[in-house]
């Protein structure tokens, strides 16, 4: 993929890695030569509770490659992180 229209999917991610370390999350974007870029993300609370996102598209994807939102949903895109990585009495 050549790093031009890599751009906007690394960007997303960073905003998206923005809105949930506000939220307390620990994220670490991965920028693969070979591969999407991919954000990692765990609840610091619970390290068990981890998920992988990806962008590509104009969407944000879960690893498992269920669509989770458009990339200008953001804040809706971490709300669902949100709700994955709760821990749960």
């Amino acid at each position: 993929m050549a790093v031009e229209t890599r751009e906007p999917d690394v960007t997303s991610l960073e905003k998206l890695a923005a809105e949930l370390g506000a939220r307390g999350f620990d994220t670490h974007l991965t920028t693969p030569d070979d591969r999407l870029p991919f954000l990692t993300v765990r609840n610091p609370q619970a390290a068990q509770l981890t998920e992988v996102i990806l962008a590509d598209g104009g969407s944000f994807w879960w690893s498992w490659a269920e669509r989770i939102t458009g990339v200008a949903n953001t804040g809706g895109a971490a709300d669902a992180v949100a709700r994955v990585l709760a821990i749960r009495a």
